[in-house]
């Protein structure tokens, strides 16, 4: 439901395009990005077998692309791919200050779905393998206020995803959260320890410019590492603010 030029600047290049609305509700994704990316997977009629997610703000090296196309040919009987994504501020690739820089983008649509409220987890069937080159990100292409408005909306999701979890109960797994060997399984669990923690955006920072020698970055590292943990605050409070209003029902 793009309320720009998206849809008709796509079609008139040969796309096919899909519309799912979600009636009244404003809310980005329907209130649920992981259920409204597997309602894709599963309702689109994909042209090829592969599929390549990729961002408005994201662009494909040369490298890249020479790849999928190679792996989606012999896949090894892989089901997805992982690629490296470089993400860049103030024209600096933020090489060590990135939390995470591997991203499942590659996959056989029938053999994968998605799970969280935001930032959605891309959960495989199957094994798991990575492809060379780089999936460049610009997340600051649109300027600083528009990435801080559109984290502050994100913090509602996530804060929203915590407090579900909670009430869902024992899920975490600490031993998986260090010695799985899907990476992305040890993502899961390692977020769902991370949120157990005390202070959060304190240890956040010194994770990411500290711990991940976010330092090398520069400027740019120590920008990033600031906006983090003050997205990070963003979650605690709106997660203080929900509890809340629960216990008063």
């Amino acid at each position: 439901m793009s309320t720009d030029t998206t849809v008709e600047i796509a079609r008139q290049f040969g796309a096919f395009v899909t519309v799912r609305g979600y009636g009244e509700n404003k809310l980005a994704f329907g209130g649920d990005e992981g259920a409204h990316r597997t309602w894709a997977l599963r309702n689109i009629s994909f042209r090829h077998a592969w599929v390549f997610v990729i961002d408005a703000d994201e662009r494909m090296t040369l490298e890249l692309v020479a790849a999928v196309k190679q792996v989606a040919a012999q896949p090894a009987g892989k089901v997805a791919f992982s690629v490296q994504r470089r993400d860049f501020l103030l024209g600096t690739w933020l090489k060590h200050v990135q939390a995470s820089a591997f991203y499942i983008r590659l996959f056989r649509p029938d053999k994968v779905h998605y799970e969280r409220f935001i930032n959605s987890v891309l959960i495989p069937d199957g094994d798991v393998g990575s492809v060379t080159g780089y999936l460049d990100h610009f997340p600051f292409s649109k300027g600083m206020n528009h990435w801080l408005d559109r984290h502050n909306g994100y913090s509602y999701f996530e804060a929203q995803q915590i407090v579900a979890d909670r009430a869902k109960g024992g899920t975490l797994s600490i031993a998986k959260a260090f010695t799985a060997k899907d990476f992305h399984e040890r993502r899961v669990h390692q977020k769902k320890l991370f949120y157990l923690l005390p202070l959060r955006p304190v240890i956040k920072f010194i994770w990411l410019y500290i711990g991940k020698c976010g330092f090398l970055d520069g400027k740019a590292g120590l920008t990033y590492a600031i906006l983090q943990s003050i997205y990070e605050y963003f979650i605690v409070l709106k997660t203080r603010e929900f509890e809340a209003q629960q216990d008063k029902r």
